[in-house]
């Protein structure tokens, strides 16, 4: 399938790269598949921010990224019964990722670690969840995390 975007104009998705989403994300229930979309040539570099692409609407695609990269003992609680919806979970088809925020001033990116996105990679099933264990914010400063794991990787 052939997919128009804001982003990255016009690209090839293929049906098996379809994530879908039974009760839509948070604020855009109508929106149920999408796409997880990287720049190539920024994936080179190690950047590891990803768009959560939507399929429905061409114009709507989220940064993200696995939360893990810039909280390494993120561990979110969630209600379980939300989990059903996405099938049986094995540890190994687990994804987790979060909405990065990019204002004009870089230094203030944040993640939001209260809302994760928890998708079953074998099933291409996901839901956005709400963490009942508080202890994660909405703003999670990363820039100065991620500047620090760049220079380790080039150091």
């Amino acid at each position: 399938m052939k997919l128009t975007t804001r982003i990255f104009g016009e690209v090839e998705i293929d049906d098996n790269k379809i994530i879908n989403f039974p009760n839509g994300i948070i604020g855009f229930p109508d929106l149920k598949r999408f796409t997880l979309v990287h720049d190539e040539e920024e994936e080179e570099k190690n950047n590891t921010i990803k768009w959560l692409q939507s399929i429905e609407e061409p114009e709507f695609a989220m940064p993200v990224i696995d939360p893990l990269i810039v909280c390494p003992d993120y561990s979110p609680e969630v209600d379980k019964n939300i989990l059903e919806d996405i099938g049986d979970i094995k540890d190994e088809d687990i994804l987790v990722l979060v909405t990065v925020t990019v204002p004009h001033d870089l230094t203030k990116m944040t993640v939001n670690l209260m809302g994760p996105f928890i998708i079953n990679a074998e099933e291409r099933k996901g839901v956005q969840a709400i963490v009942e264990n508080s202890d994660y914010p909405v703003k999670f400063p990363i820039y100065d995390i991620l500047q620090k794991n760049k220079e380790a990787k080039e150091g």
